[in-house]
């Protein structure tokens, strides 16, 4: 399948591609696959676009917060990792593996706005910038999690999620947005379950605090 083929409408960024694959990839493990791909058979890799599209383009949005940004980084990210699946060893998963790539690219994503963003908050500070009306839960008891669920599209939010360390960030955001394990998320980060653990308290106790001392 050449790079260029998944190119698709904005309107449909976040939807599977509609392949009619399902019941070949049912039939055919993944091992199998990335063998075939690897042998020539180019078009066997919109199984895999078909099955991880989805959850990679939730991925980054956690980080992004921006459906065009997100649609696009999506696209890059299948790109990369058809363009590298020679270097995969099968020493993981596929989609331990994609993940990383995704989670890589998010966060290289974000480091080249930290420009940006540092303007936009300046203006925001100083009072140059828009000024809207933020809802914060009555209740600062409410959990940080719940918060981030109900108000993900709230700048507030925003602002507290990409406030937190790298490592916080994305253990909170494979958590939260993809719903993994917390042994799916220390293969990803190539950490120990443990740390795992430890990561999304720090997240959310920070989170917690940034968020209720917002209210005040």
């Amino acid at each position: 399948m050449p790079p260029g083929s998944l190119k698709r409408s904005k309107k449909s960024s976040s939807q599977p591609v509609s392949t009619n694959n399902s019941d070949n990839l049912k039939s055919i493990s993944e091992e199998e696959i990335i063998k075939q791909i690897l042998l020539g058979d180019k078009n066997k890799y919109s199984l895999l676009v078909e099955k991880y599209q989805q959850m990679i383009f939730t991925t980054c949005m956690g980080f992004l917060h921006n459906k065009d940004e997100a649609d696009d980084l999506t696209q890059e990210i299948f790109i990369q990792a058809y363009l590298s699946l020679v270097s995969f060893k099968n020493k993981s998963t596929f989609s331990t593996w994609i993940y990383r790539i995704a989670v890589n690219a998010s966060c290289n994503k974000i480091r080249k706005s930290v420009r940006k963003n540092f303007l936009q908050r300046l203006e925001i500070l100083t009072g140059s910038g828009k000024h809207e009306q933020l809802y914060i839960p009555s209740s600062v008891m409410d959990n940080p999690e719940n918060i981030l669920i109900r108000q993900e599209d709230n700048d507030l939010v925003r602002r507290a999620l990409d406030s937190l360390p790298e490592n916080q960030r994305t253990a909170i955001i494979l958590s939260r947005y993809d719903e993994m394990s917390q042994k799916e998320i220390a293969e990803i980060m190539n950490v120990t379950e443990s740390a795992v653990e430890s990561l999304l308290q720090r997240a959310k106790k920070s989170l917690y605090k940034n968020l209720a001392g917002n209210r005040k």
